[in-house]
């Protein structure tokens, strides 16, 4: 410490300072500031000044009036020097989404904030405000009306700035790229038509609060048209420096050097003179509020500002905008330092905590993005129109739980209750119109000759049997159409590649032999099916039976296959009495892989790799565990932090084990184990398909484990140690993946996790998950946190059953898209869905679009927003290469492409569409987003509507 800041400390810690105190030594403080940037050049002259009230104050007692007057005349020549510098106020309100408190009292703190922010600005005609969040503009809109009319007055007369272009603040690390795609598109149009504003003035995303921000943001936001960036947490370095996606594209970026929440204080100027320097600058932002729960700048606030102002040794301080900083910025961004990759990690509890809220989070999304793909490939066949009003209320509600205090689960238990009940609406919507566009796309279908016209159905029970039966899994709507003994189902596929697999099909109230059922695709051909059950399951009224049926569907398409019973002569059945005593084994084998589970404990102890022959599993530290965590809850905040590790165990003990099927079967084997642990219980079905190099474990929790102050956070973990070196884990997030070294630490991925062999050319051990986020990759081992009991801010998060879905497989990590596509089947099983008789104008099997070539992954399929005769298409690229993706349109003609950006606005680029009948080339750059708006032609292509 200098002389100088030494005596400036003693003589405010002398004693409290009154306000000619606080001015005088504010500015001298300052002073000296400005003093360092420039060699010290004022030092003297301070110290001087320092020395006179030091010694009024022994004289006087206080520093009075009349010793700062003049002492601040005796240091007016560094006034213009001081006066060169800048200091924009932008006041702002951080109005947490339901954080502590329920709905009612969200819409109550925005209302109250903006009742005062208003009745302000009457009474100071300098003062400016600015807010962000459409969600909060919708509660004025649905609430009080009235005040939106004075709301919309302030914006057009620039004093209300709109920092909104997303629905809500959120966290950027768990929802997926489609969901961060549509905060800009509908916060963007929603605000613009309300507020009467240009879209384009929606450049800002304001993220003071957000727990990290993934990699490839800076991308999805320039692609929507956002240039800047303010943010808080998840990284250290620079305050003011452009961030660069994998892409290229970036975004300026202002982290917030102070705290967000803040009030007007003298000591803010401190920082500016070094912060302008640094950056070239004459001018620095300050933002200022009461937030969390509302309030805004308060009227001390106001009057400090344009009391400082006039401080004649003192910075330039007025009311101004984010808009007005970044503007200045512009001048310099050539000129800020570059920073690449993820700006994480804060609050890894984050990733884990209320499970039931994340697990809405990934079922909403990926239910929408096939009822939009599915609606929109309807619409353009036969004209019906598409619900874009309908899905737009469903997004909304997802956006809005992907609030950074919401989808984290740092909320109450107010929270996770509004957030599944907005789930349940979406749900609604989602599986609603997946439904009825896969009903649409059916009833043209001729499927007039698959049935004889001999069959009676006179005493048929089963049409509208089962009607919401899998709603509660999430299933789209399976109520039976067909009669008789032959039943017609469609196969449906949402993937842009074809697709072979084994499918469950619900059958119900069917009166044949089970035992000569036999299945057939469209053209006659016969193909493997497998009974899971052994009789008939009863449901409300009806009866049914369940069928895995092993079925080939199109990309972005459907397939039709046909039950019947053949002839069938019942051989002799010998009494299944045993004869001989079997060795327990518990092993699921295919032509890909062989997995041998403990006949005790059933934890994993070998893998193997049957194309090479390798083991992946070390035999000293079996895979498949799960494990039971104690975490040191020291560090407090548990529902934000995952804490040190105590107390690890194995639950594999006592465990009760079986097969999963009676009989050995070709299309999917399988076991069953159960075990009880603590208050808590776990089972687990384990299944193999034939076809594929993945075990799928299907886990139903009794949970009913509680934290507890100063003694532990109890957690459910699956573990998966492998027998190779791993090189590092690589993980998928918002569109892309991104590799991180070990850590021992939960972060976050989208769905999965892989554990890239350190061997080149031999394959990696990956867990895929239908509903997790936090994931931990260390020691040659992968694990994923399943269930945390935080208990603080909700004391009971996780009781009572819990219900998901995990896989570990064998893949090659040498491209990215294939492990995205394999992780999209498996968010994305083909639906099915029953038919009956009757004509139509479409074939049996039928592909909308493929994707040809191009290391590209689908983003979404939907109708543009304002042009129902256009076909949106967004794709990313995944392997860090330039690609040239090739999409195929069997059945129509292309008639025109244009690119446009996440608010489907048109952008002119360099490289344009290649077409060519029913094929578009679209040239992509490493990691690029590329939205297409595409038009088909209204005829069909001969020769291709029987593909």
């Amino acid at each position: 410490m200098s002389s100088l800041d030494q005596k400036l400390a003693e003589l405010k810690n002398q004693q409290p300072q009154g306000y000619w105190g606080e001015r005088i030594l504010s500015q001298i403080e300052y002073a000296n500031q400005l003093s360092k940037i420039k060699n010290h050049q004022y030092q003297t002259l301070l110290e001087s000044t320092l020395s006179f009230l030091a010694e009024r104050v022994i004289e006087e007692g206080t520093i009075t009036k009349s010793a700062a007057m003049e002492a601040e005349n005796s240091i007016l020549e560094i006034s213009p020097r001081a006066k060169e510098f800048k200091m924009i106020c932008a006041a702002h309100a951080h109005i947490d989404m339901n954080w502590m408190w329920p709905w009612d009292e969200t819409v109550a703190v925005t209302l109250d904030t903006f009742r005062t922010m208003l009745d302000l600005m009457k009474e100071y005609p300098a003062f400016k405000f600015s807010q962000s969040q459409a969600s909060i503009y919708k509660i004025v809109e649905d609430y009080a009306p009235a005040m939106l009319a004075e709301i919309k007055e302030r914006v057009k007369q620039g004093r209300w700035e709109v920092t909104a272009s997303h629905w809500v603040e959120a966290d950027k690390n768990m929802p997926n790229a489609e969901s961060l795609s549509r905060h800009l598109l509908y916060t963007k149009r929603y605000l613009s038509n309300l507020l009467e504003i240009e879209p384009k003035t929606l450049n800002i995303d304001f993220e003071p609060d957000t727990f990290g921000h993934s990699v490839n943001v800076p991308e999805i936001l320039s692609n929507g048209d956002v240039k800047y960036y303010y943010h808080c947490r998840g990284y250290e370095g620079h305050q003011l420096y452009r961030w660069y996606a994998p892409s290229g594209s970036s975004v300026t970026v202002y982290r917030e050097p102070i705290w967000y929440n803040a009030e007007i204080d003298p000591s803010m100027a401190l920082f500016l003179p070094e912060f302008c320097q640094t950056h070239n600058i004459d001018t620095m932002l300050k933002v200022y509020g009461v937030g969390d729960h509302g309030g805004g700048p308060t009227r001390r606030d106001i009057e400090s500002i344009i009391d400082m102002n006039t401080w004649p040794v003192f910075p330039q301080i007025y009311f101004g905008t984010f808009g007005e900083f970044f503007t200045r910025v512009e001048k310099i961004k050539e000129q800020l330092p570059k920073v690449k990759g993820e700006l994480n990690f804060i609050f890894t509890g984050c990733y884990t905590s209320q499970s039931r809220i994340k697990m809405a989070n990934r079922v909403a999304e990926a239910t929408l993005n096939e009822a939009e793909t599915f609606y929109a490939l309807s619409s353009l066949t036969d004209h019906t129109e598409y619900p874009k009003d309908s899905f737009e209320k469903a997004w909304r509600n997802v956006l809005f739980n992907q609030f950074h205090d919401i989808i984290p689960g740092s909320g109450i238990v107010d929270t996770r209750e509004y957030a599944m009940g907005l789930f349940q609406s979406t749900m609604a919507i989602a599986n609603t119109n997946r439904s009825l566009a896969l009903r649409q796309i059916t009833s043209h279908i001729n499927t007039s000759e698959l049935v004889t016209a001999h069959e009676s159905f006179g005493d048929s029970v089963s049409e509208g049997a089962g009607v919401g039966f899998g709603i509660k899994e999430f299933k789209n709507m399976r109520t039976e159409r067909g009669s008789g003994m032959t039943r017609i189902f469609h196969f449906f596929n949402s993937s842009l590649t074809a697709r072979k697999e084994v499918v469950e099909v619900t059958v119900w109230d069917w009166k044949g032999n089970t035992k000569a059922i036999v299945f057939k695709d469209g053209a006659g051909n016969p193909t493997d099916h497998q009974l899971l059950d052994e009789g008939f399951n009863e449901y409300w009224g009806h009866h049914y039976i369940r069928v895995l049926v092993y079925v080939h569907v199109p990309a972005c398409g459907y397939s039709t296959y046909v039950m019947s019973e053949q002839a069938y002569v019942t051989p002799l059945e010998y009494p299944e009495q045993p004869r001989v005593d079997q060795v327990d084994r518990f092993v699921l084998e295919n032509d890909l892989i062989k997995a041998t589970f403990h006949t005790q404990n059933a934890t994993i102890v070998s893998l193997i790799d049957k194309s090479n022959g390798e083991e992946l599993i070390d035999a000293n530290y079996p895979a498949g565990v799960f494990r039971f965590i104690e975490e040191d809850d020291s560090k407090g905040m548990t529902a934000w932090w995952v804490g040190r590790y105590m107390n690890v165990r194995d639950l594999h003990q006592n465990v009760k084990i079986k097969p999963l099927f009676k009989h050995s079967n070709s299309l999917r084997q399988g076991i069953l184990y159960e075990i009880e642990f603590e208050s808590s219980s776990l089972k687990v079905e384990v299944t193999l398909d034939h076809d594929k190099a993945r075990m799928d474990f299907n886990v139903e929790c009794d949970w009913h484990e509680l934290g507890k102050k100063g003694s532990r956070i109890p957690q459910l973990n699956f573990y998966v140690p492998v027998a190779y070196q791993c090189k590092f884990y690589r993980y998928d997030v918002p569109a892309g993946s991104i590799d991180r070294d070990a850590r021992d630490m939960d972060v976050p991925g989208n769905s999965w996790m892989l554990g890239v062999n350190n061997h080149a050319g031999k394959k990696s051990v990956m867990i895929v998950t239908d509903s997790k986020y936090g994931f931990r990759g260390q020691d040659d081992s992968l694990s994923v946190t399943l269930i945390r009991s935080s208990f603080d801010p909700d004391p009971y998060p996780e009781q009572g059953i819990h219900r998901f879905r995990l896989a570990v497989g064998l893949v090659f990590s040498h491209s990215n898209k294939e492990l995205i596509e394999y992780a999209y089947h498996y968010h994305h099983p083909l639906n099915v869905i029953s038919d009956a008789a009757h004509k139509g104008t479409q074939p049996l099997s039928k592909s909308f679009v493929e994707l040809l070539e191009g290391s590209v992954a689908i983003s979404a399929i939907k109708i543009a927003e304002d042009d129902p005769s256009k076909l949106i298409l967004r794709l990313y690229e995944t392997n860090g290469a330039q690609t040239d993706a090739v999409l195929y349109f069997p059945n129509k003609a292309v008639e025109s492409v244009d690119f446009v950006n996440l608010n489907e606005e048109k952008q002119e680029l360099r490289f344009r569409p290649l077409v060519e009948n029913n094929h578009v080339t679209v040239s992509i750059q490493p990691y690029q987003i590329v939205t297409l708006s595409i038009k088909l032609k209204e005829e069909s292509i001969k020769g291709h509507a029987f593909k």
